[in-house]
């Protein structure tokens, strides 16, 4: 009776979370988003979910979409190798449509952590851990062609990078989607506590998403990077990768309010537009 008993509640846990997650992708899908033309080829998505009824949480989400052909508008890198720069102050430097924070860095310090590359200079390597292991943000990279984001995984050697032929390449991670396979990710704390994060993603259709989820608030309680990734299934990505986020989250757009900045940065502690933390580089969509 026990056995059964056991067998019976595990059956029941389970059916209770298919139905949650159920219930989960069909609240995103009927979402209604407040939705902007930012640029031709470029729309803004936002929607506050208020009533806790994403994850069982309030959550803010604000994404980019853009159409990924090289053509009206582009891809690009923009990184300091040591300055630390706001994710609007890039954006405003190089006349950009819009910017999304990038890879992992020195806050002491500033510059990347992880391997970058921007029109074929490298402006920093990767910093191995201790043990000589690669990090797992060392394992994948957005690269740029002729203006159009691509994802790419680490092919397990130890020079990977330098190898990579394109001239603008950011590695970062970790990888959630390849090609329509989900990515194995560890419980390690990084991946199973919530926190704000930045994510871009590929869809079949030609478009990619740069994406901020807001956190650390009543307002949005963030993301584990088991419920990112299934927000950008549900997007319909089939390629997603994370980025730096936490107190780094933050989504420009040109000439949008005061700032430009869409998402709410938590580096002030304030559910405003003001917290943004300064960060050593930044994917740009540009106006070709």
């Amino acid at each position: 009776m026990i056995k059964k008993a056991a067998i019976f509640f595990t059956l029941f846990v389970v059916s209770l979370t298919c139905f949650a997650q159920n219930q989960d992708s069909i609240t995103l899908v009927k979402t209604h988003w407040i939705k902007t033309r930012v640029a031709r080829q470029v729309k803004l998505f936002k929607h506050h979910f208020d009533q806790k009824n994403l994850f069982s949480a309030n959550q803010n989400i604000s994404f980019l979409e853009v159409k990924n052909s090289g053509r009206k508008a582009v891809f690009a890198i923009d990184a300091e190798a040591q300055q630390l720069i706001t994710t609007s102050g890039f954006g405003i430097r190089d006349t950009a449509i819009a910017a999304i924070n990038g890879n992992f860095f020195d806050v002491k310090n500033g510059g990347s952590v992880d391997f970058v590359k921007v029109n074929g200079e490298v402006i920093n390597t990767n910093r191995l851990e201790k043990s000589g292991s690669r990090a797992f943000h060392q394992k994948a990279a957005v690269v740029i062609r002729k203006g159009k984001i691509e994802i790419v995984k680490w092919d397990g050697s130890a020079d990977w990078e330098k190898n990579v032929t394109d001239g603008d390449v950011l590695l970062n991670g970790p990888l959630l989607v390849f090609n329509n396979q989900e990515e194995r990710l560890d419980t390690a704390a990084f991946n199973r506590l919530r926190h704000p994060r930045t994510c871009v993603g590929l869809k079949p259709n030609g478009r990619a998403i740069l994406l901020t989820v807001d956190g650390r608030n009543d307002n949005s309680a963030g993301m584990s990077l088991f419920e990112l990734t299934k927000i950008m299934r549900w997007l319909g990505c089939t390629s997603a990768i994370n980025f730096d986020g936490g107190g780094s989250t933050t989504l420009w757009v040109n000439g949008d309010g005061d700032t430009g900045v869409i998402n709410y940065p938590t580096d002030n502690k304030k559910w405003d537009h003001e917290g943004q933390r300064k960060v050593a580089n930044v994917i740009l969509v540009k106006k070709k």
